[in-house]
C-alpha cells in the first residue's frame, strides 16, 4: 500500500469576512512584518485601514506583479534580511510564492538560484520567518503548498520551485469575499488551475485512497461552483466560496500526490512565454483529455470512470474523457479557449526538450506532448 504524507497550515481560518481577523493575528505577536501585496488589494479600501490599525508593525511593503525571479529575491533578501521578522502575503499565487521564497531565503546564506529545483545544488534547511498567507484568488492553493514558484525568462530561462515542507505557511486566512469584483477572465483562469491540480493529483502515479479523497472533494466543489463563478449575485458568492475551498484542497492534493504532464508542459511554457499560468493549464487540459480518449490506459480509464461517477452520479459514464471536456467548456463562466495566442515553433521545440510527464500514470512521448501544444496554441514560424 502507498504511504501518503500530508503537510498543512497550523492554523486555517475560512469564511466570508474573516479578513477582519488579520489585525488581531498581527497584534497578537508584534513583530516587524514585511508585506508582499498585489496592486489591486493595495488600491482597495481594506489596506489603508490595516496599515493604520497595525501602526509600526509593518516594516515595509513589496508590490508583486509577476512570478518572482531569482535576482529579485536576492535583492529583497539583501535589503530586508535583518529588518523583517515576519512575512505577510496578500494576493494571488505569484504574491504568495514570492513571500514564501523570501521567508526562507532570509534564513539561508546562498543566492536563490542555488536552492532552486532543476538548476540548484543545495537543499533548503527548512528554516524561515513566520508566515501568514491571504489569497485573493482561488487557483494556485499556494497558501497550503510546500513549494514557491520562481521564474526567470531572461537569464536562466527556468520556471521551478523552492520546495520544503516548512514552506507551508503557518496561517492561511481564506476570505472568499476577496474574490468579489475580480475580472471574469482571472476568476476562470485561476479556477481551471485549481481543477488541474485536483485532476492531475487524482490521476497521479503517487496518489492514494487518502489523497484522492481530498482531490474528489475539491473537484465536487469545483463542479458546483464553475457555472456560476462570475455571477454578481448570491449564487455567485456561494460559488466563489466553494472555489476558494477547492483551491485549498488542490494545494493539499498536489502536495501529497504531485502533478502530471499538463504541468510538465505548463511549467516549461511559463519559463518562456508571458502567459497566465491558469490559462496555460486550461488550454492544455482539453487536448490532454483528447489523449485520454485515444489511449484508454486501463488504470487511467478506471480512475476517470470513478471520477465521473463521483462528480455526476446521475449521468452514466460513456466516454468520460470526452464528457468531462465537453462539460468544462459548455459550463464555463468565461471562454478561456477563445483566440489563443501563437506559440513560436522554436519555443515549442524548447518546451518539448525540457518537459516531462512528472507523476502521470503514463509516460507521454514527445509526439503526444507536441499534440497537446499544437492543439492548445497555433504554431508559427
Amino acid at each position: 500500500m502507498r504511504q501518503t504524507h500530508l503537510f498543512c497550515n497550523q492554523h486555517t481560518i475560512f469564511g466570508p469576512g474573516c479578513l477582519s481577523q488579520l489585525k488581531t493575528l498581527l497584534l497578537a505577536a508584534p513583530l516587524p512584518t514585511l508585506v508582499f501585496i498585489n496592486r489591486s488589494f493595495a488600491a482597495g479600501e481594506y489596506w489603508p485601514l490595516l496599515q493604520s490599525e497595525t501602526g509600526d508593525l509593518i516594516a515595509g511593503v513589496i508590490t508583486v506583479s509577476h512570478e518572482a525571479s531569482p535576482q529579485e529575491l536576492d535583492e529583497w533578501v539583501q535589503k530586508w534580511r535583518n529588518l523583517a521578522k515576519r512575512v505577510l502575503a496578500i494576493g494571488g499565487g505569484s504574491v504568495l510564492d514570492a513571500a514564501k521564497a523570501f521567508s526562507t531565503l532570509c534564513r539561508h546564506p546562498l543566492p536563490a538560484i542555488r536552492y532552486l529545483e532543476k538548476v540548484g545544488d543545495t537543499p533548503l534547511s527548512g528554516e524561515r520567518l513566520p508566515l501568514i498567507a491571504v489569497p485573493t484568488t482561488a487557483g494556485t492553493g499556494s497558501e497550503v503548498t510546500m513549494n514557491a514558484v520562481v521564474t526567470d525568462q531572461h537569464h536562466y530561462r527556468v520556471k521551478a520551485s523552492l520546495r520544503h515542507p516548512a514552506l507551508v505557511p503557518d496561517i492561511a486566512l481564506l476570505d472568499p469575499q476577496l474574490l468579489n469584483n475580480t475580472p471574469a477572465t482571472i476568476l476562470a483562469s485561476c479556477a481551471i488551475d485549481a481543477f488541474t491540480h485536483l485532476f492531475e493529483a487524482w490521476l497521479s502515479s503517487e496518489s492514494s485512497v487518502f489523497s484522492r479523497s481530498f482531490s474528489l472533494q475539491g473537484m465536487q466543489l469545483f463542479v458546483a461552483a464553475w457555472p456560476a463563478l462570475t455571477q454578481p449575485d448570491e449564487q455567485g458568492e456561494c460559488a466563489r466560496e466553494k472555489m476558494m475551498m477547492a483551491s485549498w484542497l488542490g494545494g493539499l492534493s498536489l502536495s501529497m500526490a504531485g502533478l502530471g504532464v499538463i504541468h510538465g508542459l505548463a511549467g516549461e511554457t511559463g519559463a518562456l512565454m508571458p502567459w497566465h499560468h491558469g490559462e496555460v493549464c486550461g488550454r492544455l487540459l482539453l487536448p490532454f483529455l483528447g489523449l485520454c480518449e485515444q489511449i484508454k490506459d486501463p488504470r487511467q480509464q478506471r480512475l476517470l470512470d470513478e471520477l465521473w461517477q463521483g462528480l455526476f452520479p446521475d449521468r452514466p459514464p460513456e466516454n468520460t474523457a470526452r464528457q468531462l471536456a465537453d462539460w468544462l467548456r459548455e459550463m464555463a463562466p468565461y471562454d478561456l479557449w477563445q483566440s489563443p495566442p501563437a506559440l513560436p515553433v522554436a519555443r515549442c521545440h524548447e518546451i518539448l526538450s525540457k518537459a516531462g510527464s512528472k507523476n502521470s500514470l503514463i509516460k507521454y512521448s514527445p509526439q503526444q506532448m507536441l499534440f497537446m501544444l499544437s492543439e492548445s496554441w497555433p504554431l508559427e514560424g
